[in-house]
């Protein structure tokens, strides 16, 4: 029980540590988006859910604070983190039966999620409403698929999901 724990907290730090560095990297939002969506994906498949909730709720913030989300950004941080958590949950609980499935699945509800925060809830500029629609189904979708490959390799060397 406590060697999961400490796998747990590790293995999420570890992964907060390379999205920090993911978004320090100043790279365009092409690349950076679908980089931390592939994290997201990562942290349920070798931890589980929640430690992609972890992951998904600090990012936007830091990316605020660093910059990678304009200003006008601000008022959507709650629903990009709400979103985040959505992803990692929904395929967390779906990657058991089929994982291109739960990715597919968990991608349109983060967008679903993301075009209705900017659709019906938050005031934005048309732009900015333009980058929280369907740009993000396609970095959850490219994000999924590099995590499946990724966790592949991982589980090629010995670094699969944290036993219970």
């Amino acid at each position: 029980m406590e060697n999961n724990r400490i796998k747990f907290i590790t293995r999420t730090g570890i992964l907060l540590a390379l999205a920090l560095v993911v978004q320090m990297g100043g790279f365009p939002q092409p690349v950076t988006g679908p980089l931390i969506n592939t994290i997201l994906y990562l942290a349920a498949l070798l931890v589980n859910g929640w430690s992609g909730v972890i992951i998904g709720v600090f990012t936007p913030a830091i990316a605020f604070f660093r910059g990678i989300l304009p200003p006008p950004l601000a008022p959507i941080i709650p629903f990009i983190a709400l979103s985040n958590a959505i992803l990692a949950l929904i395929f967390a609980s779906a990657m058991k039966k089929n994982k291109i499935i739960a990715v597919i699945l968990a991608s349109v509800m983060k967008y679903f999620v993301l075009s209705a925060a900017v659709g019906f809830i938050v005031n934005v500029p048309d732009k900015i409403a333009q980058m929280m629609s369907l740009p993000q189904l396609f970095t959850a979708l490219i994000g999924g698929g590099i995590a499946l490959i990724a966790f592949k390799a991982l589980e090629a060397i010995g670094l699969g999901k944290v036993k219970k």
